[in-house]
């Protein structure tokens, strides 16, 4: 597994993540067994979200119940939350006062004193900078929080943000795979008349947050689209899958790490947040942390993707 000092502060993390929004009606013995595999496989990251389950904090009341984590094995993982969406809406608030309960609530459901990382969940159009930049302050002075950051968010809300945090954002959590890439299609066909895929939708995030020493999690990178179910053995991307499989068999791994070290090959240095519960897909999709794909490879998957390299 590759790791890396996340820029802005002291945490050296794997660039593959584990995502535990699907892990509500699992038992505590299946949430241990995906912890474990993921352990042994170099994943000491951990992904949360207040919203996660059907209920509030449900999902992170339930990773807390089932590992009982003592203080020596809590500060041997890090915890990354968000906050901001309102499921009962929905809508979203990054008031004062809904941070810093949402965080109060986090950190009584994930039986922790402290949150390593605490992301935005998604843009509020009705933000107000200083009252997030008082919650940021407050939470950071009394401990409670470590490291801040985005998710979803453009270079033009995060300078909004800048106006009045102070504390750093080290991350942006958003959606990445081969076939949903608009992080990086639009700028590879940037001035191409008459193309969709030239059409810029997110304002140039991905080199805004190399820019600025800001870490990009890939969120879905197995997912067609927004939730439209995964590519991976999807007939409807034959072209895809034949180049996946040629190079799975080529480099000796499941065709999950070919997907994964797709994103991981980017100098970048982005983090592959997994959202599957089965441990041999976190086992598989870790294989491609440190995977070596060629110029050529990496651009064939695009093609085959759907992509238009001019």
């Amino acid at each position: 597994m590759r790791t890396f000092t996340l820029p802005g502060t002291d945490i050296v993390a794997p660039n593959v993540v584990l995502g535990l929004m699907r892990i509500a009606d699992k038992t505590d013995e299946e949430i241990r067994t995906l912890v474990a595999a993921a352990r042994d496989a170099g994943i000491d990251f951990h992904d949360h979200a207040d919203v996660y389950g059907p209920t509030t904090h449900e999902c992170e009341r339930r990773w807390a119940g089932a590992l009982r984590l003592g203080p020596a094995e809590r500060e041997q993982v890090t915890i990354q939350t968000k906050a901001g969406i309102v499921g009962d809406g929905p809508y979203f608030d990054f008031s004062h006062d809904h941070l810093t309960a949402a965080v109060n609530g986090s950190l009584e459901a994930l039986g922790t004193d402290y949150i390593d990382i605490l992301l935005l969940h998604r843009p509020d159009a009705l933000v107000e900078p200083d009252e997030v930049a008082r919650a940021f302050e407050e939470l950071h002075t009394a401990g409670k929080v470590r490291h801040f950051g985005v998710s979803n968010h453009t270079p033009g809300q995060i300078e909004l943000l800048k106006k009045s945090v102070t504390r750093p954002l080290v991350v942006n959590q958003l959606q990445l795979s081969i076939t949903h890439a608009p992080l990086i299609a639009q700028g590879v066909a940037a001035n191409m008349a008459g193309l969709d895929q030239s059409i810029s939708r997110d304002a140039g995030t991905l080199d805004y947050c190399r820019l600025h020493d800001i870490t990009v999690q890939a969120w879905s990178p197995f997912q067609a689209g927004f939730f439209t179910g995964v590519f991976l053995d999807n007939p409807e991307y034959a072209e895809l899958n034949a180049v996946i499989d040629r190079l799975a068999a080529a480099y000796d791994v499941p065709p999950i790490a070919i997907a994964t070290a797709w994103i991981t090959r980017h100098p970048a240095t982005m983090q592959v947040v997994l959202g599957t519960t089965t441990p041999a897909r976190v086992t598989g999709a870790a294989q491609g942390s440190d995977l070596p794909l060629t110029r050529a490879e990496w651009y064939e998957l695009f093609r085959a993707a759907g992509h238009t390299v001019p």
